[in-house]
């Protein structure tokens, strides 16, 4: 049996330069961080007493006999990727909705790699866990996704991520002193709007023209280094708040999906009762939302969305990881050898497959 733990992450600044049709021609940057909200995925060797060779537990329970026959596309790929010959039993469990812009999708699929390898009897890096999942998103199931999600999932932490224009990826955590980061967490707040929508879809309004926005695109690019410039001196946090606003201000221009009525009316709400700035994590149409706030506004903020459903949360530096491992006795020596083989350390995701060195 193996227990992975996958956290989920919030966005801060640089959403939408992540996404290949985009950075292969300028380059790209991220601010992020992962939360103490959590992907569990347990995985086990499915016993051969069953007429199923393959069972996954989600908010629907699959049992199959081939692989060919899941329905959950992730899931399906996943095992075909990484050639599990043996069926399987996999069960998820979240401590955050699907569809709410935390990215639980790339998560799930980071835990569930990071999960079958252990089971595999493999050790993965991070940047093959992170650059791994990507390809499968990306180039497998076609989805309409970025990469700072599969990237923040994997590392953990307060990071600044760079995406070069020939592929690679460069995560650079954020070394703040304690006391400013304990700073920077009592101002942030989080709100599940209720509205739940597919990443993909929403994304997908816009990603393609992307190029065509470049004034908009270079403006959410440039906000990544002032929020850095922010957070590494001695500026008031409030300048961050009121980064957040622009942010949020240009990512509405990006396509008419983004936001609606009532993100709006929460959001003026928020900024009423006391809230500097924020924003829709993820690709925006619903899910969660991150206000800037003093602390002493809290109070009257949460009461103002009373509403909403409320999660505090403080950040987490583990990324992905096995939390629980008792391994198979009956894993063979041939099995393990293969498996061990496979390791790697992966630089770059090529548009026609996956390139180690």
């Amino acid at each position: 049996m193996i227990i992975s733990r996958t956290p989920y992450r919030i966005s801060f600044f640089g959403g939408g330069t992540d996404y290949p049709a985009w950075y292969r021609r300028h380059g790209g940057a991220v601010l992020g961080a992962t939360i103490n909200k959590y992907s569990y995925l347990s995985c086990r060797y499915l016993p051969p007493f069953f007429e199923h060779r393959t069972r996954i537990v989600y908010r629907q329970i699959e049992n199959v006999k081939t692989v060919d026959e899941i329905a959950h596309p992730a899931v399906r790929e996943v095992l075909r990727y990484l050639g599990m010959t043996r069926g399987v039993e996999i069960h998820h469990d979240g401590d955050l909705p699907a569809r709410s812009g935390v990215g639980s999708s790339s998560a799930f699929t980071v835990g569930l790699m990071n999960a079958l390898y252990a089971l595999k009897g493999v050790i993965p890096t991070r940047e093959r866990l992170a650059q791994e999942s990507i390809f499968i998103e990306q180039h497998i199931l076609k989805e309409h996704v970025g990469c700072q999600d599969q990237v923040l999932a994997a590392y953990g932490g307060v990071n600044h991520i760079d995406f070069a224009p020939g592929g690679e990826i460069q995560v650079r955590p954020i070394t703040l002193k304690p006391d400013r980061l304990k700073l920077l967490n009592s101002h942030l707040m989080l709100f599940f709007t209720g509205l739940h929508r597919t990443a993909s879809d929403v994304a997908a309004t816009y990603t393609a023209s992307l190029v065509d926005k470049e004034p908009e695109m270079k403006a959410i690019a440039a906000m990544v280094p002032e929020a850095l410039a922010i957070l590494t001196s001695e500026r008031s946090l409030n300048d961050f708040g009121r980064l957040l606003d622009e942010g949020w201000r240009a990512k509405r221009s990006l396509s008419a999906t983004v936001t609606n009525g009532r993100i709006e009316e929460i959001y003026r709400e928020a900024r009423c009762a006391g809230a500097i700035g924020g924003k829709l994590i993820g690709a925006g149409g619903g899910g969660f939302m991150l206000l800037f706030a003093p602390p002493e506004a809290h109070a009257q903020v949460r009461d103002r969305l009373r509403a909403l459903t409320y999660v505090p949360f403080t950040f987490e530096f583990r990324g992905s990881q096995v939390i629980f491992f008792d391994p198979e006795e009956d894993l063979s020596e041939e099995e393990r050898q293969r498996d061990v083989s496979a390791r790697g350390v992966l630089a770059t995701v090529a548009d026609n497959g996956v390139e180690y060195v």
